[in-house]
């Protein structure tokens, strides 16, 4: 067959099928939407407290919202918004005190938001291990830290540190992978670690069983939340709807995570091999009453946020002031008892 007939073959299967919609009166299914793509940043690395963002993934509530999500593992509050300010990504977990440092100092202030919370109360801790004459917060001066640079607990240390009676000008941070974390504090090459309360099993389990010693900044530091969901001010602008749902599905996905630990860890180890199931299931469930705080699932509210920039100025951690609505998008999840 010539290319004349070839055309004209073609043209006329066209002619057949669109006579063909019309005889089935138009009852032909329209196209799917493509599902938007976006990317998503962990707080720091891979570990059982970032899981819910893979359970989410894993049980279908991205793409029920129809979302495509490219997970990532994070590395601090600072690289983290500075990735989504230059729209390398879209959304991340971040620890909201060390946002409003990051913020009430000056940067990213116009590129980014808070729009859910993930944590009601704050993780940050310094912990060390038992024997090594850590105790109270006291304890720590003259003594060596590790931390991820621009991590929460490193940039939040100060104003807990004032709180709780201690200098902070007396302790030393040294910058450390989060993955290392536990080893160094096992092999006593740092005193101790800033850290999540909830990465006390993973502490345990590298020092061979000995005790970790938590030192909860909540326990000076009232009113603070933990991570919240980030968002850059771009998607916020051009695409609000996109941020409900991502939100949305990221929240259900932490609901089922703190409901359900042990399959969490194992749907962690099936993204992330070198996940420990059971110590990731471990830290989910320590995680639970910081998600449930009072009852309330992902909602901010106004005024206890206020509080909580009012005690960082006070601490003078934050210099400048720093609206509420200048940090958090308050429209975007609504506060449920679940």
């Amino acid at each position: 067959m010539n290319l004349v007939r070839r055309a004209s073959a073609a043209a006329l299967a066209v002619l057949i099928l669109a006579a063909g919609a019309c005889d089935s009166g138009g009852d032909a299914e329209p196209e799917s939407a493509q599902p938007d793509k976006v990317t998503y940043l962990t707080a720091v690395g891979a570990f059982g407290r970032e899981s819910y963002a893979w359970v989410a993934k894993e049980k279908g509530f991205f793409a029920a919202a129809g979302i495509e999500v490219d997970i990532r593992p994070g590395s601090g509050t600072t690289e983290n918004l500075a990735l989504l300010a230059s729209g390398r990504a879209q959304f991340s977990a971040n620890d909201l005190s060390a946002v409003m440092i990051v913020l009430g100092n000056g940067k990213y202030r116009q590129d980014v938001r808070a729009v859910a919370a993930i944590q009601q109360r704050t993780l940050n801790s310094v912990t060390a291990l038992s024997g090594s004459g850590v105790n109270t917060p006291r304890d720590l001066s003259g003594r060596t830290v590790g931390g991820v640079r621009g991590g929460a607990p490193w940039l939040l240390f100060p104003a807990y540190a004032k709180l709780a009676g201690l200098d902070p000008r007396t302790v030393t941070w040294v910058g450390v992978e989060a993955a290392q974390m536990p080893k160094l504090l096992a092999t006593g090459q740092v005193d101790g670690v800033g850290q999540f309360v909830v990465a006390r099993p993973a502490v345990e389990k590298a020092a061979g069983g000995r005790a970790a010693v938590v030192l909860p900044y909540s326990d000076v530091l009232t009113d603070l939340y933990g991570n919240a969901l980030i968002a850059s001010t771009k998607v916020l602008r051009e695409d609000p709807d996109l941020v409900r749902r991502f939100a949305g599905a990221l929240i259900d996905g932490l609901l089922y995570a703190i409901e359900h630990p042990d399959e969490t860890g194992q749907i962690l180890r099936r993204y992330v091999p070198t996940a420990d199931p059971v110590t990731a299931a471990a830290e989910v469930d320590l995680m639970e009453p910081y998600v449930r705080a009072n009852g309330v699932v992902g909602a901010f509210d106004g005024a206890r946020v206020a509080r909580a920039v009012a005690i960082l100025r006070g601490t003078g951690i934050i210099t400048g002031d720093l609206p509420t609505a200048d940090l958090v998008a308050f429209d975007y999840v609504t506060g449920q008892v679940r």
